[in-house]
């Protein structure tokens, strides 16, 4: 099992830009703005020779006002979990109010802590480097995770707590070792990558809340609490899943402020690395224009898709609304014709399995390959149902087609004139090809060649 560190700290004192640097990744958002982190981030990372699991967590407030604490809860949450505690300060700052707070929360969990004192990039912060003295936290260990400076000595003091962490471990299992024989965990399939999108608001991290049975991710009635694409791990009927809580995404025009693109970016940027999106919608507000133009982005990225009718409980004359909202969906995004649509109550936890269900449906429809014999055979019956139209007197020959790729299905079309063949036709194939398949909701792509079939 990993080692687990939790980096903690008042807001502002460059928890994730540690983070990132620890990681060897950009992953949590940085920017000067305090407050920037809310939910707590996971990340691996290889420190020497210690396999370590870290967490980002959000800055520790005073007071009990607004999110602060539900903030609060997922550091202690994450003090909890974690083996280590990397406490930082900002030495530039020196030593506040907040710090001994968060420094007596610290000391009175137990666990082992690190005391950093970062920004010491200058002379102005080594006032503040005696200062973490008084904190009773150990020597000040001076770092800058911008620059780098002092992270390798940081490394390896985590290090040497990772190498003790092991060695208490291994001597009460020395006893069962034996029995245990000499069998090594054989690693399993890569989980699948899921990522949660849609408007701010419409129960995003409730959804994943239930779909954990924990809380966490922070959740409220206030619009636009996710900032980072915080990815969470899940056994699902025996199949390993990474679950991606995004930010709400609204339209360009209204996106405000420095902490809003960095968040829209991370989301857009989960939507690319997932294998399958959720699309949530508001079953009091669904298929307005913005959940049109997400899903059609999904479509453009050639990603699985499910969507999902949230606070289905709030609904009157469910079936005739479903009817509606299903043949709504039909007219709307013709581009992912036949998509599951699925209703849920994340607040209520109703309609999860069916759900989970259909996203591994969507991934096994993705992830589908079709033989070439039975690809021919059926291009040669379309063909016959429907000819291509005749361009400029002449007409267009298809000779030959294969699937070149999947994830999402991709196939080439070989034929006398591709760019003379009209679009309309194109879909002509690509929904016959769909309907004949059975692949309903699967982006696909239909490539157009030039050239003879090679097996004449």
């Amino acid at each position: 099992m990993a080692f687990t560190i939790a980096i903690v700290g008042r807001p502002n004192v460059g928890k994730s830009t540690l983070f990132n640097r620890l990681a060897g990744k950009r992953l949590a958002l940085v920017d000067d703005q305090p407050g920037l982190t809310r939910d707590r981030r996971e990340a691996e990372a290889t420190l020497g020779s210690c396999a370590a699991t870290l967490i980002d967590t959000a800055g520790l407030e005073s007071g009990d006002r607004g999110l602060t604490p539900r903030m609060r809860q997922q550091t202690e949450a994450a003090i909890e979990q974690a083996d280590l505690v990397v406490f930082l300060i900002d030495a530039r700052a020196g030593v506040l109010g907040a710090d001994e707070i968060l420094a007596d929360l610290v000391r009175s969990s137990g666990k082992p802590v690190i005391l950093a004192a970062n920004k010491c990039e200058g002379r102005a912060a080594e006032p503040g480097v005696y200062e973490a003295y008084a904190l009773g936290l150990g020597e000040p260990l001076p770092i800058s995770a911008e620059h780098g400076l002092g992270v390798g000595e940081l490394s390896e003091v985590i290090q040497d707590a990772c190498r003790k962490g092991a060695a208490a471990e291994e001597a009460p299992r020395a006893e069962t070792d034996d029995e245990a024989g000499d069998e090594a965990e054989i690693p399993g399939p890569h989980p699948l990558r899921i990522a949660v999108v849609g408007r701010p608001n419409v129960g995003k991290s409730t959804l994943v809340n239930a779909l954990l049975g924990e809380e966490r991710m922070i959740t409220g009635p206030e619009a636009g609490i996710t900032r980072d694409a915080v990815a969470s791990e899940l056994a699902w009927d025996g199949r390993s899943l990474l679950l991606f809580d995004t930010a709400g995404l609204r339209r360009k025009m209204r996106v405000e402020g420095r902490a809003e693109e960095l968040s829209v970016g991370d989301a857009l940027k989960a939507i690319r690395f997932a294998e399958v999106v959720l699309l949530l919608l508001d079953a009091e507000q669904p298929f307005e224009k913005q959940d049109l133009q997400i899903a059609d982005l999904i479509a453009q990225e050639g990603r699985g898709l499910v969507i999902a009718i949230n606070k289905w409980d709030l609904v009157r004359e469910r079936e005739k609304r479903l009817s509606e909202l299903r043949e709504t969906c039909q007219r709307l995004l013709p581009q992912v014709r036949g998509v599951a649509l699925v209703t849920v109550s994340a607040l209520g936890e109703k309609g999860l399995g069916k759900l989970m269900q259909a996203v591994i449906t969507a991934d096994e429809l993705w992830n589908r390959r079709l033989p070439t014999r039975k690809l021919n055979q059926w291009l040669q019956a379309a063909v016959e149902a429907h000819p291509p139209p005749a361009v400029s007197g002449r007409r267009i020959k298809l000779r030959y087609m294969t699937q070149a790729n999947a994830r999402p299905p991709t196939f080439v079309l070989f034929c006398s004139r591709p760019k003379a063949l009209p679009e309309s036709y194109t879909r002509y194939l690509v929904n016959a090809l769909r309907e004949s398949f059975d692949m309903p909701g699967v982006p696909i792509r239909l490539n157009l060649r030039k050239g003879d079939n090679p097996y004449v």
